[in-house]
């Protein structure tokens, strides 16, 4: 004859909450947001972005397989490819999240699976300076209004030039 008990109601995971949150800076920024298939086929996934077969890149990122042509897709770049073909020259302005996969057998610490999030804008006019700004909005979003960041030299075989943030 007593009410039942109320069950506790689910939440967000913490990945979906940090994903929402990168996503949100970006879209205040004027970025759309563009998703594409996680089986990729090899010309969107590396020779549309000049990652021939032999290419270094390819040396960092075990990438899985499905068969020569087809795999899991380890970067979010080739939303970048398809969308720049669909453009036609169009100015663009996106962020690209999305689960990647690469096999990690030299360190047990490390998933095969993880999420990435990449951004790209094309146009008239857009320097590092756009870079650095977008990524320093994104940062004060994401870790509070008093964030400061630095854009530090760096090397990837397939990026000119190439920066990490700090």
């Amino acid at each position: 004859t007593l009410p039942g008990s109320k069950r506790a109601t689910g939440g967000l995971h913490p990945l979906n909450i940090v994903k929402n949150k990168i996503l949100d800076a970006f879209t205040g920024m004027g970025f759309e947001i563009f998703e594409g298939p996680e089986i990729e086929t090899d010309y969107y996934c590396f020779q549309a972005l000049n990652i021939p077969k032999d290419h270094p890149a390819r040396d960092m990122q075990d990438t899985f397989y499905i068969n020569p042509e087809l795999l899991l897709r380890s970067q979010t770049s080739p939303v970048q490819v398809r969308t720049m073909m669909e453009e036609n020259g169009q100015p663009i302005k996106i962020i690209c999240p999305g689960k990647v996969y690469r096999r990690d057998a030299d360190d047990a610490t490390h998933s095969h699976q993880f999420m990435q999030c990449e951004g790209l804008v094309l146009g008239e006019d857009i320097t590092m300076a756009d870079l650095k700004g977008a990524l320093l909005e994104m940062a004060k979003k994401m870790f509070g209004e008093e964030r400061i960041i630095r854009l530090r030299p760096s090397f990837f075989p397939f990026t000119e030039p190439s920066v990490e943030v700090d």
